[in-house]
């Protein structure tokens, strides 16, 4: 099984990454040298598991990574809470926004 998480930082920032085992990266990224040098800068630590999910596969697991990576704070936050009407609500609102940019531009 794999995971995919989020991590809220001492600095209030949020890491995104994925794993095949919850405990020990979490552990990793606040103890050890192998956590992302994201997490290991100064006042990011420690840091806490605010969401995670599971996945068939690392490969699955790390493609919706890299999605959630691209996500807004606000985007990530309604997926912590688990507000998926604000997630959908958020993605309309980009892409119409997008959509009326390109009329008003054109």
């Amino acid at each position: 099984m794999a995971w995919v998480y989020i991590l809220l930082c001492a600095d209030g920032s949020y890491y995104v990454g994925s794993t095949i085992d919850r405990e020990r990266r979490l552990w990793e990224h606040n103890y050890s040298h192998e956590g992302a040098s994201y997490t290991r800068r100064p006042g990011r630590r420690p840091a806490r598991m605010v969401w995670s999910a599971d996945f068939s596969s690392i490969e699955q697991a790390f493609a919706f990574e890299k999605r959630v990576q691209g996500w807004s704070r606000k985007k990530r936050e309604a997926l912590i809470r688990g507000d998926y009407e604000g997630l959908v609500a958020l993605a309309k609102r980009k892409a119409v926004q997008e959509r009326l940019g390109g009329i008003e531009g054109g």
